[in-house]
């Protein structure tokens, strides 16, 4: 089976450190040199070409380190799932699942304690579905906090860390939290479609408005303003909101359709440092 190699202009630029190369030929580049060999000869044969000083500094590095290698003890080889787990999680995201695990057991207490599920009144409150909206948000934002995260920099920073990982991590998320939500809405009554296309909607606005001013930012933000235009008052007149009756269904769906158009249209957004703060 032939391969096909790098082109020697691709090569001789990515050497120079050009930085007029898009991130998605950067990307496509660095993942082929990780599997051939041939290609990775041509680059350290340019950069020995055109920057001298560049090769002599790595030689003198390695002849510093070829004593202690023997030295070093391997680490153990990673389980395979463990390698997928971690291209589709953050390890930040386990304290944020348990409480939200919690949170969401809280909310039901509370449903059923009070007797006010969903299905049983439409001017009952239930806080499953007035927390559900909000849940994978929290989740999303916890993925890329810079405080969190002690890799942060180095996983932002890294050419496979544009849209692809937002929404392998969002994805993550999603079925995490749309899993517990199952649970909770079977033992209250609620149905599926009160907090489904509300928690779909938060999380394409996110990633959407993410975009511009930060995924993590852009959570916390939407949380905000849905604790002081929903969560307040509906608690205040011990009302369901209007945001939350089943006839708000088609306007949930219409503002998740345009937060993942707006997403598509500006993928290319996430490949940005600013993005993922």
């Amino acid at each position: 089976m032939s391969v096909e190699h790098a082109s020697e202009r691709l090569i001789s630029r990515y050497a120079r450190g050009d930085t007029g190369i898009a991130s998605d030929e950067v990307w496509a580049l660095e993942a082929h040199l990780e599997s051939c060999a041939v290609c990775r000869g041509r680059l350290s044969a340019v950069v020995g070409e055109r920057a001298p000083a560049v090769t002599a500094l790595v030689d003198g590095v390695w002849s510093e380190l070829a004593p202690l290698l023997p030295r070093v003890h391997p680490m153990p080889p990673r389980r395979r799932w463990a390698l997928t787990l971690s291209t589709w999680a953050s390890p930040v995201m386990v304290p944020w699942l348990c409480m939200t695990a919690v949170v969401i057991a809280l909310a039901v207490l509370l449903d059923l304690t009070s007797g006010q599920s969903a299905g049983q009144s439409g001017h009952g409150i239930s806080v499953v579905v007035l927390l559900a909206p909000v849940l994978p948000v929290l989740g999303v934002a916890a993925s890329w906090a810079r405080g969190l995260d002690p890799a942060y920099e180095l996983t932002a920073a890294t050419p496979r860390a544009g849209l692809h990982l937002v929404l392998r991590r969002t994805t993550s998320v999603l079925v995490l939290v749309i899993s517990v939500l199952l649970v909770a809405g079977w033992l209250t009554g609620t149905s599926v479609a009160q907090w489904l296309l509300p928690c779909l909607a938060f999380t394409t606005g996110t990633l959407a408005l993410g975009g511009l001013i930060g995924v993590t930012r852009a959570a916390l933000g939407l949380v905000a303003v849905w604790a002081a235009v929903i969560v307040g008052p509906t608690l205040a007149v011990s009302r369901t909101s209007f945001a939350l009756e089943t006839d708000a269904l088609p306007v949930w769906g219409t503002l998740f359709a345009l937060g993942t158009v707006v997403v598509i249209a500006r993928r290319g957004a996430y490949t940005l440092l600013a993005a993922h703060r």
